[in-house]
């Protein structure tokens, strides 16, 4: 394994995922990247839990999806078992599809898929646990020790690069709420001649009243409004 060659490929990578303009675009580069990166690898994608459902949140390469959906089905598998860790094992490496008792019937319709082997690591940061970066393989045999450090260090860039994408769109989110909220007030105050204070009441009332979000209730307010000439 060339390590300084795989260092500079990491650099250019979290350059890559930094320019992405949305978690989502980060995902797809994420998956695309390993890939194109980790040697044998054919397919990848990440699996995450949602309230105890397996979801693919990315993938590059038909199998995945299919892989995710059988994990989900079966409620079992290597890549639904890292998604949900809650201790150290935060990664597997699955040198031979044909050999993984742990599986009994997920590795069967595994192989039917055509799949190999496999490995995958949790992307995690130390308050976030995003989801696992699944590779898989066709052929046994194909991820070594040094395919597994390679496939962590990938994990670890990506995990960071997602959380990073992830608050800068939380920040946009808020941004562009506060904005309506403040322009929905504005139009409140001029309409039925309310204070600051009291425009925030109504809107508030409202969205308790209806049981919707702040925010729909100023865009509702704001596609209310008659629009200026």
């Amino acid at each position: 394994m060339d390590w300084r060659g795989f260092a500079e490929q990491m650099a250019e990578l979290s350059r890559r995922l930094l320019a992405q303009e949305s978690p989502q675009a980060t995902l797809d580069e994420i998956v695309s990247a390993a890939v194109e990166l980790i040697d044998g690898c054919d397919a990848a994608g990440v699996l995450a839990l949602r309230k105890g459902r397996a979801v693919t949140l990315a993938a590059h390469g038909d199998v995945v999806e299919e892989s995710d959906r059988l994990q989900g089905e079966l409620g079992e598998g290597p890549c639904f078992d890292a998604a949900r860790t809650t201790n150290d094992d935060r990664y597997f490496r699955i040198a031979d599809l044909r050999d993984a008792p742990g599986w009994p019937r997920y590795a069967p319709a595994a192989r039917g898929l055509g799949i190999g082997s496999m490995m995958g690591f949790l992307l995690y940061t130390r308050d976030q646990d995003f989801g696992a970066l699944d590779f898989y393989s066709r052929r046994p045999g194909v991820f070594t020790p040094d395919s597994e450090t390679a496939g962590w260090l990938l994990a670890s860039h990506a995990a960071v690069a997602l959380a990073g994408a992830r608050t800068v769109d939380q920040l946009e989110h808020a941004l562009e709420t506060r904005h309506a909220i403040g322009e929905a007030m504005g139009i409140l105050r001029e309409r039925h001649r309310l204070s600051e204070d009291d425009a925030f009441a109504v809107l508030r009332r409202i969205s308790q009243h209806h049981n919707i979000k702040l925010r729909d209730v100023a865009q509702n307010i704001r596609g209310d409004a008659p629009k200026k000439p």
